[in-house]
């Protein structure tokens, strides 16, 4: 009989389908012919405190959720990078090295979109709340950071999804179902590989920490700017 063990756990799964819906409300938001700009606000915050618990989880979370397990080195790649041209070939418990890689890319590119955006206003009504608060030069190169590195992130997204659904019909392994349920059968792991619980009370702190860290940065914290007309 078929047995499944628990690998990603609950938060980093809510994190997942969060990041792809936020990701996609703010594509949608950012053009300002939908006069959605201050929801467009609310979602580039919504981001930077999922992006900033994700980081914290990379490091106090579940097994294969941390940094330290999925992170490849050099050889690491290229040693996979081999053994997926082979016969050999098997799925990677957690993230494989390529889908790590893509991971840190994302958050990183996610996480210098959110901040730009505290630097910068839609030229009509609404600004970041820090808009303002640097030299022109700077304030320019966040304006072309956060025009531009979406770009970026939608052709990742596009690598990504494209990776998923070749793993699901060339290599018959589906990484979807697993980022529903947590679950992996026992054929692509041992029970020593599985994870017991998702650690939900220090989740529950950790975002919690984050969410407050991110209200006194953009609310308390938020620099006055004199305007004169």
């Amino acid at each position: 009989m078929t047995k499944y063990y628990l690998v990603w756990d609950l938060p980093l799964r809510l994190f997942h389908w969060l990041f792809v819906l936020t990701l996609l409300g703010l594509w949608y938001s950012s053009d300002q012919e939908r006069g959605l700009f201050e929801y467009h606000l609310l979602l580039g915050y919504f981001a930077l405190v999922l992006v900033l618990f994700r980081l914290c989880w990379g490091f106090l979370g579940t097994r294969h959720a941390k940094f330290k397990h999925f992170v490849p080195s050099f050889s690491e790649l290229k040693r996979y990078l081999v053994k997926h041209k082979s016969l050999g070939f098997s799925p990677s418990v957690g993230h494989n090295p390529i889908g790590a890689l893509m991971v840190v890319l994302l958050l990183s590119l996610v996480l210098m979109q959110a901040i730009s955006g505290l630097f910068i206003d839609d030229d009509i009504f609404t600004a970041g709340p820090y808009y303002g608060s640097l030299a022109s030069g700077a304030e320019a190169v966040m304006v072309y950071i956060h025009h531009n590195a979406f770009d970026l992130i939608l052709i990742c997204s596009a690598l990504h999804i494209g990776a998923v659904f070749y793993y699901l019909w060339v290599k018959k392994h589906n990484l979807i179902r697993p980022m529903f349920t947590g679950k992996k059968q026992n054929q692509h792991l041992s029970t020593d590989e599985s994870i017991s619980h998702s650690k939900l009370i220090l989740a529950a702190i950790i975002l919690i920490v984050v969410v407050v860290f991110v209200y006194w940065l953009v609310v308390l914290n938020a620099p006055i700017v004199e305007e004169y007309y």
